[in-house]
């Protein structure tokens, strides 16, 4: 084997180890209790927690009646895909993040709609 097939696979390697690690951070990151700050859907005062174990916990609370749907979540690149289930029917949608912080998460939606979060927990 050449050198320069070695430095390649070398590389090749240490690039997905380094991209393995950044999502590694997001998923880190992203773990704890955000709540919604802006959206056209979700009600003040809701919430949305990520798991270290993947799952998803919504919560908000209409009128007198309060919501809670759970479900999993895997981080992928610079996506969060959703899988929430309520009675018999289940749902999947992929968010890109486009800002986390330590205290601020933005999100957009497949149809380009943005929802704002500001951590709570």
């Amino acid at each position: 084997m050449s050198w320069t097939r070695i430095l390649g696979a070398g590389t090749l390697f240490f690039g997905l180890v380094l991209v393995g690690a950044a999502g590694t951070d997001t998923a880190k990151r992203l773990v704890g209790v955000w709540e919604v700050t802006k959206s056209d859907e979700a009600p003040p005062g809701a919430t949305v927690e990520f798991t270290k174990d993947g799952k998803i916990k919504l919560r908000a609370k209409v009128k007198d009646m309060e919501i809670k749907v759970d479900g999993t979540y895997e981080v992928k690149k610079d996506q969060i895909v959703t899988k929430v289930t309520f009675g018999d029917k289940s749902k999947t949608e992929a968010h890109t993040i486009k800002k986390l912080t330590d205290k601020e998460l933005i999100l957009m939606d497949e149809k380009v709609k943005v929802e704002e979060y500001k951590r709570s927990k």
